[in-house]
């Protein structure tokens, strides 16, 4: 089973958007005593779990998770005698053991200690959140099922980094926990390679630049991300972007990651006014540039029905061989739907300029 923290950071950190109301499901309870002097509700819950952090448990209070009396409260609310204090997650509570499951991948590079795939757009990454099957990682664990060494519950390996559901392209999955700990740090140390396309709505001026600031969840949508400029909330984050070629009313452009926070690239590039083209979440999925007419917003509905996701692929991944100390470089190439995206707005405004 997973420790109470470990299940907080699926909750928050893979949230994907509901229709309506969010369920939230109890995953933790306790009363009071009689006698309970006032305490904060962060470090109450911080003495009375036993694997759950304050961070995280304050985390899960900004995203309405604590509850006390049934009704959501923030980490300093301070608990009374007989308060009836709960942490709610949005999923029922269940077992974290993976099972493997024969689903296909497309796998570019692998070895004894490694392997390279290529994720559709589309598959979740880890099990979680409302979807306890059918990810990435219940198909590693059948393509390794006869690999002693590798135990897909073993957080010593796995996967080492994780992109969006919606998001395709490469990932590195360790095989040993010599591989997972190598990689890990190339990771933490910023010195993997890292480049992803993207299409945008508008063009952006300058046509390349960095975007760097905290990240921070949404303070008025948990399932969010959102900038801030506070260096005392949130996570640091640096991406750096180029145009790649112009559609007139949106924008090929390429982001190259110093970090790995959670939507980055989906989050910096609406912050600079450029939301990633089909983006729902983050606001993409309207016409945010262009005509009034007709044909072309006919137009920008074929291409959303061609591309019904954010317009985001992984392309490259590059990193240091944890045995042989060798560069490893991959490249992906684009998916057939964001190709074929790429396609129609290459064919629209040549017919524009023409």
């Amino acid at each position: 089973m997973a420790s109470l923290d470990e299940e907080l950071e699926d909750s928050l950190d893979d949230l994907e958007p509901q229709e309506g109301t969010v369920e939230l499901y109890e995953h933790f309870r306790v009363v009071a005593d009689r006698g309970q002097s006032l305490l904060r509700v962060d470090k109450f819950l911080f003495e009375h779990l036993e694997h759950a952090s304050r961070n995280r448990i304050q985390k899960a209070a900004e995203a309405g998770m604590v509850m006390v009396g049934g009704k959501p409260v923030k980490s300093n609310y301070r608990v009374k005698p007989l308060d009836v204090v709960t942490v709610m997650m949005d999923r029922p509570r269940y077992s974290t053991e993976i099972t493997p499951e024969d689903i296909p991948l497309d796998i570019v590079y692998e070895d004894d200690c490694l392997l390279v795939v290529n994720k559709p757009a589309g598959l979740v990454v880890h099990p979680g959140c409302g979807n306890y099957s059918g990810t990435l990682v219940n198909a590693l664990a059948w393509h390794l099922r006869d690999n002693p060494d590798y135990d897909p519950n073993s957080p010593q390996v796995g996967l080492v980094h994780r992109i969006d559901k919606d998001t395709s392209g490469l990932l590195v999955v360790a095989k040993t926990p010599f591989a997972k700990t190598f990689l890990g740090k190339q990771f933490f140390d910023k010195t993997t390679r890292r480049t992803y396309q993207a299409l945008v709505w508008g063009q952006p001026d300058p046509s390349e630049g960095t975007v760097e600031s905290q990240i921070i969840r949404n303070p008025k949508d948990r399932l969010q991300m959102a900038v801030s400029f506070d260096p005392s909330e949130g996570k640091h984050a640096v991406t750096h972007y180029r145009t790649l070629e112009r559609f007139g009313y949106t924008t090929l452009v390429e982001c190259r990651l110093e970090t790995g926070r959670t939507h980055q690239i989906r989050v910096h590039m609406k912050h600079i006014g450029h939301p990633l083209f089909s983006d729902e979440r983050y606001g993409g999925n309207i016409i945010l540039k262009g005509t009034t007419f007709a044909p072309y917003r006919h137009f920008v509905e074929e291409c959303f029905s061609t591309c019904p996701r954010q317009a985001l692929h992984a392309r490259t991944l590059g990193f240091v061989h944890p045995v042989t100390g060798q560069e490893m470089f991959f490249t992906s190439e684009m998916p057939d739907d964001m190709a074929s995206l790429l396609g129609k707005w290459r064919d629209y405004t040549e017919k524009m300029n023409k």
